[in-house]
């Protein structure tokens, strides 16, 4: 069975790739840290896109939607946890029939988790995705740049 992904056969990182001979290649890529050219440029590239702006803009706007969130729903959590142990009186409230407040405040912990997730997949797509993907594309032509040596 084939694949017509040109990637399909390739290793992680390169270490025991062949030469296009069936032979083991015959250099070893530098260990991390090591100073190997092009790849210290390459590296130069990815420190000077997180100093950028744009980037700042991307994880100030992921910061100011996720910390609140995470805040409210830890609160909320922990809330229905202490509600629980606490006012076991209360949770055993009944509602309608045999739903007591407990099995509301459960449900809405589901509840909330959905709108969570639903609100932060439309916040990412509306706020984040379009300039994420512009700074990605942006950094791989950098990158690419340095690797050639053009930069």
């Amino acid at each position: 069975m084939t694949y017509d992904d040109p990637w399909y056969d390739a290793l992680a990182g390169g270490w025991g790739a062949l030469d296009g001979t069936g032979m083991p290649a015959p250099t070893v890529p530098p260990a991390r840290g090591e100073p190997g050219g092009p790849a210290v440029r390459a590296r130069d590239v990815y420190l000077e896109v997180q100093r950028s702006q744009a980037f700042q803009d991307v994880r100030g706007r992921y910061r100011r939607f996720v910390v609140p969130g995470t805040a409210a729903f830890l609160v909320w959590y922990v809330g229905y946890v202490v509600a629980a142990t606490t006012a076991p009186g209360l949770m055993a409230r009944p509602v309608a029939g045999a739903v007591n407040v407990a099995m509301v405040a459960g449900l809405g912990q589901f509840l909330t988790t959905f709108l969570l997730t639903w609100a932060y997949a439309r916040h990412a797509r509306l706020r984040r995705d379009r300039a994420a993907l512009e700074l990605r594309w942006d950094t791989q032509e950098l990158a690419r740049e340095a690797r050639r040596g053009t930069r």
